[in-house]
């Protein structure tokens, strides 16, 4: 389900976002629209994205999601909308690839988050996945990919 998790720098990371607030029960409604309005107002200014759109958690989704959608850009995207630009600071973080389908991907944090447990591991309060493979690429869902990210405390 997981490949090893491996502790790695990331850098800091330009990013157009857009913040969603959003009950759980609710995620699927939000996200293909908040994902569509992010790469409009790309498209608009004429910036390409500079690699796979992610969503970066202010906290591990409870009963909520708070967070933002982004999509990493070489060029600050200018406030349109909801989309706004932002930068996912630069921090050692725990790392791994979730191999599967969306709705997978709790058991993978699980799986991840247990690893972090017993390396005895400080992690912040925020988390982000990033979409390498998903379905644009075929609906065969074994085939898709997801980073998670658990930046490391001090």
């Amino acid at each position: 389900m997981i490949d090893t998790p491996q502790i790695t720098q990331s850098p800091a990371m330009l990013v157009a976002t857009l913040r969603l607030l959003v009950p759980s029960k609710e995620i699927m409604q939000h996200m293909g629209p908040g994902i569509q309005e992010v790469f409009a107002a790309l498209g608009a200014q004429k910036i390409a994205p500079a690699g796979p759109w992610l969503t970066h958690h202010f906290r591990r989704p409870t009963d909520t999601f708070d967070f933002e959608i982004c999509v990493p850009v070489k060029t600050p995207v200018k406030p349109v909308g909801r989309v706004k630009p932002g930068e996912i600071a630069a921090s050692k973080v725990a790392r791994t690839v979730y191999h599967g389908g969306y709705e997978g991907l709790g058991a993978g944090w699980g799986e991840f988050m247990t690893w972090i447990g017993s390396q005895k591991l400080n992690t912040r309060e925020d988390l982000w996945e990033c979409y390498l493979v998903g379905p644009e690429s075929g609906n065969d869902s074994s085939k898709w990919r997801t980073e998670l990210n658990r930046p490391l405390a001090g």
